[in-house]
């Protein structure tokens, strides 16, 4: 009777004493990976401290040193950046360029990609191909051309002409990532869709679309971060400082405030700020995304 009523309390230790072993047997693993993480995390902690600390303590001594007394912290440099520099009115227009840059070319991709993964049309196998070769063209070689046809429009230095232009630039990518995920689905499940009558656009929307989060997810993480810290397309494309985006405006500040760092740690880390939340809110879709149609295509 007193080892029937042991034998309960005895097991949840059998079973944490393999946990226990197997969490102790990949501690170098552990070890390399929180190294690691920590070292590509530097750059971004000292930045984020730096932003809050004086111009003369830069100026003296490292960002380490902080939190050494006296603390002397303060959000002047953040207060100067955002009212003196245009960094308020940037960062709207970031986000004005960035969401539909990113929201357009996902909707576009989705569509074709469903297209080439699950409809049956003439040459779709070498439009295919076609398109994925697009990703090996530098963006550098349609400058000039897409410039010219933005300006014959009257739209160059316009909002609506750099969505265009990360929207083209964009759908090779994504229409690539896309079309291995839809086509990593189940086929029974299309059939079945299929036989109670549903049409393409049911089936997108029911169906494909619903299935395919993490893929999205994981692209719109690509996507955002391209659109948001481009520099090139913005220049040659947008022309107008009243339309500027953050990175051309941290560009100015480098050449206009080289030596205030204090300015410059702030601006960049304005800039960081909504990324880093955009990449975490949508991290656990992340690997399963990028890891779309890698077994099966």
């Amino acid at each position: 009777m007193m080892a029937r009523k042991l034998e309960p309390l005895l097991s949840p230790a059998d079973g944490f004493l393999p946990r226990l072993r197997k969490i102790l047997s990949r501690w170098p693993l552990h070890v390399i990976l929180i190294v690691t993480a920590l070292l590509w995390m530097t750059p971004s902690i000292g930045l984020l401290i730096s932003s809050f600390r004086p111009a003369t303590d830069i100026a003296s001594s490292g960002w380490w040193t902080a939190f050494q007394t006296p603390f002397e912290f303060t959000l002047d440099n953040y207060s100067d950046v955002l009212s003196q520099n245009r960094m308020g009115q940037s960062f709207l227009n970031s986000l004005i360029i960035t969401i539909p840059g990113t929201v357009v070319p996902i909707m576009v991709a989705a569509f074709a990609a469903y297209a080439f993964a699950w409809m049956r049309f003439p040459g779709r196998n070498a439009l295919f191909i076609f398109v994925v070769a697009l990703l090996v063209v530098p963006v550098q070689m349609t400058l000039i051309p897409v410039l010219r046809l933005l300006t014959d429009l009257n739209m160059a230095g316009t909002f609506p002409a750099i969505w265009l232009a990360h929207t083209g630039y964009g759908l090779p990518f994504a229409i690539f990532l896309l079309r291995n995920f839809f086509g990593a689905l189940p086929k029974e499940l299309m059939e079945s869709a299929r036989l109670d009558g549903a049409s393409n656009m049911r089936i997108f929307f029911r169906l494909v679309l619903p299935l395919s989060v993490p893929a999205i997810a994981s692209l719109a993480i690509f996507q955002f971060l391209w659109v948001w810290n481009d520099l090139l397309v913005a220049m040659i494309y947008l022309q107008n400082p009243e339309l500027a985006p953050m990175t051309l405006t941290i560009n100015n500040l480098v050449s206009s405030f080289g030596t205030e760092w204090q300015l410059l740690t702030a601006a960049a880390f304005i800039s960081m700020a909504l990324p880093l939340v955009v990449f975490f809110a949508l991290q656990r879709y992340f690997v399963e995304g990028i890891l779309a149609g890698s077994v099966k295509g």
